[in-house]
């Protein structure tokens, strides 16, 4: 066996162990043949159709359905969700309905989960008298490449190699709500919190109050350039590298040094933003602003005029005037939604290549009616369920974060 190959078997033991459960072990294990072979005849029928067949379930099923339907998805699908928003906001918004039995989470997994989460707080089941709601994802492949990066076991990994350095205790860890359960329960367990894109300074400077340094993942991105306002110095922000053999590939010196840890994580999206593409916009429209997601990286995110969370990016829009123009960089379908809705304004995508959520592209027409007609029929499919353990300590993580002002 080759000394790469061991290294290989080495990292996937390490960091990954035997069986990592990530979404495509989720899809091999829950879509049958059957399930595969209607999904091919509803993919045959024309969106007409398939749009006539939804709103007939929706219709049937009333209030006791919720369908939310998250920025980044797609038109055709955003036209049947009863609340749009972003992944936090939707869950707490559908958390808050007396008459929902069934949540259908047009989003990614992460956002189903935490749906869960919120949806069946003990507090609430014992409001609806023991009834838990059940949270319903269309498809079980519209996973998120940034979650994947950070596997539970990895990150108890590096928390147990960093405590042989540092002392742990004074350590806060922080999850972007863009994770996996497993991972705001890790929080919830570790004295930590869970953090949005519109209220990560705060955060931070909450896990500050009670730590001295913060391990933020998984997004790099976010953490860099929410650090950075709070005029903490990039020399202070080593970058854990859970495939490096010894501390993340960082040395002992630069995690004693360090004030936040970094994980090496990105958005997919948002890591195709360039510097140049900002360049070149400036240089083709005269008085172009540029409107960013904090997910980008700090070489775009220092060139924005305005940088913010998907909330804030649509705010800033229609509280613009008209003739603004605009560059803004995040995902393909809301700012093609944005420049629909806002004619008055010139809005550009920030980069000249095609940059959409490929996995929460998977939320498809078919996939919406298959899984409410199953509902319709009495077959629940594709339903998230977040195990008691992992959901009483991801809601202590969340219900830190709330309690941040």
């Amino acid at each position: 066996m080759s000394i790469a190959l061991l290294l290989f078997c080495f990292y996937k033991l390490r960091y990954l162990g035997p069986n990592p459960l990530t979404t495509d072990n989720l899809v091999t294990l829950s879509e049958s043949p059957s399930a595969v072979h209607e999904l091919a005849l509803y993919k045959t029928l024309e969106p007409g159709e398939l749009n006539q067949r939804i709103a007939a379930v929706r219709e049937l099923l009333g209030d006791s359905l919720l369908i939310l339907g998250h920025h980044y998805q797609q038109d055709e699908v955003i036209e049947h969700s009863d609340l749009r928003g972003d992944s936090y906001k939707l869950s707490q918004m559908a958390a808050e309905s007396k008459a929902c039995k069934t949540i259908v989470f047009c989003g990614v997994h992460f956002m189903a989960e935490t749906a869960d989460i919120l949806a069946n707080h003990p507090d609430k089941v014992q409001q609806r008298d023991g009834r838990r709601v059940s949270v319903l994802l269309p498809d079980l492949a519209a996973g998120c490449s940034m979650a994947d990066m950070a596997a539970i076991a990895q990150v108890e990994a590096a928390w147990a190699d960093m405590s042989e350095v540092i002392d742990t205790e004074q350590v806060i860890p922080v999850t972007y709500v863009n994770s996996a359960a497993s991972l705001k329960a890790f929080c919830g367990r570790h004295g930590g919190i869970v953090c949005t894109s519109s209220n990560a300074k705060a955060v931070i400077e909450w896990a500050f109050e009670r730590g001295q340094r913060v391990f933020f993942f998984p997004d790099q991105h976010l953490g860099r350039n929410t650090a950075l306002e709070l005029e903490i110095e990039e020399s202070e922000m080593p970058v854990w590298d859970p495939y490096a053999l010894d501390l993340g590939g960082n040395t002992e010196e630069a995690i004693h040094a360090s004030r936040v840890i970094l994980w090496k994580g990105h958005c997919s999206v948002h890591q195709m933003f360039r510097p140049e593409h900002v360049e070149s916009l400036r240089t083709q429209h005269p008085g172009i602003k540029i409107l960013v997601h904090p997910e980008c990286p700090r070489s775009v995110n220092d060139l924005a005029d305005v940088s913010g969370s998907t909330g804030k990016i649509i705010d800033t829009v229609q509280n613009s005037p008209a003739g603004t123009k605009w560059a803004i960089g995040t995902e393909l379908h809301l700012v093609n939604r944005l420049k629909a809705e806002h004619p008055e304004q010139e809005i550009h995508f920030l980069s000249p290549v095609v940059c959409m959520c490929a996995t929460m592209y998977r939320i498809d027409l078919p996939h919406l009616c298959w899984t409410l007609e199953n509902l319709r029929d009495g077959s629940v499919v594709n339903e998230i369920n977040v195990d008691a353990e992992t959901g009483k300590w991801s809601l202590i993580a969340l219900e830190r974060m709330l309690a941040v002002h």
